[in-house]
């Protein structure tokens, strides 16, 4: 379950960044089915928001998007939010839908917003940039340090200023998501929190968490880090894909 030093730092609206294989969708599902689990146990744990929603902005990557698995997100409680087709088509069209706007008008709902997978993508953020206060949103940049375009801190730094730059949005917290599908272990982890780390200080930035493949890795294997940690379903894996 997501720790609560890692909510604390969570806005009400989470806009989640982060190059394509970064795990950035991965990471929007997971978060937001959490959230939902702590919104159901309001008794044990005090949340000021009754509602989780997704909104799913990445229109330009036609691969693992939040909407893929709406089926499982509605029934868990979590409103998605995107694409104006409900259902996936083999040509999509790059067309949102107008209600977008409920979850970000709507004070009692928590929304993560999965952006493009990159500046190019990110851009669609712009037409909402009214809703991103800075006392209600957070922007997040998740990394994998084992992603080509991101393997270096130099590029991971780049890649994190062209986001700023293309959506006049300040990134405040990092995610280390390093893995290798379900090839990932703790030393992967470990290696990407590090990497991680380095670039907060090229950046002034903060870590906002460490992320593991839940049922993959140990969380005890990971105690030396200094980071929160946060478990990762593989929500966004289709099994074909690991055959």
């Amino acid at each position: 379950m997501i720790d609560n030093q890692i909510l604390d730092k969570l806005g009400r609206k989470t806009i989640v960044t982060g190059h394509y294989g970064s795990g950035k969708t991965e990471f929007t599902v997971s978060l937001a089915m959490q959230l939902k689990r702590l919104a159901e146990q309001s008794e044990q744990v005090q949340t000021d928001y009754d509602n989780v929603a997704i909104i799913d902005l990445d229109i330009i990557n036609p691969y693992f998007r939040s909407r893929e698995q709406r089926e499982m997100l509605e029934n868990a409680g979590v409103a998605v939010y995107g694409s104006v087709f409900k259902e996936e088509v083999t040509a999509e069209l790059p067309a949102l839908s107008a209600n977008i706007r409920a979850p970000l008008e709507s004070d009692s709902c928590r929304v993560i917003i999965d952006a493009g997978g990159n500046d190019t993508g990110a851009i669609v953020l712009n037409q909402f940039s009214k809703y991103f206060t800075d006392d209600e949103t957070t922007v997040l940049a998740v990394v994998n340090a084992n992603r080509p375009d991101t393997s270096d801190i130099d590029s991971a730094v780049e890649h994190i200023k062209a986001i700023e730059f293309i959506t006049g949005l300040t990134v405040s917290g990092i995610v280390n998501n390093t893995h290798l599908l379900r090839e990932t272990t703790a030393d992967d982890v470990i290696q990407g929190h590090a990497f991680c780390v380095r670039i907060c200080e090229a950046t002034g930035k903060s870590l906002l968490c460490d992320c593991y493949p839940d049922g993959i890795v140990d969380p005890n294997e990971l105690t030396e880090l200094s980071g929160n940690l946060m478990p990762l379903g593989l929500y966004m894996r289709p099994t074909w894909l690991d055959r």
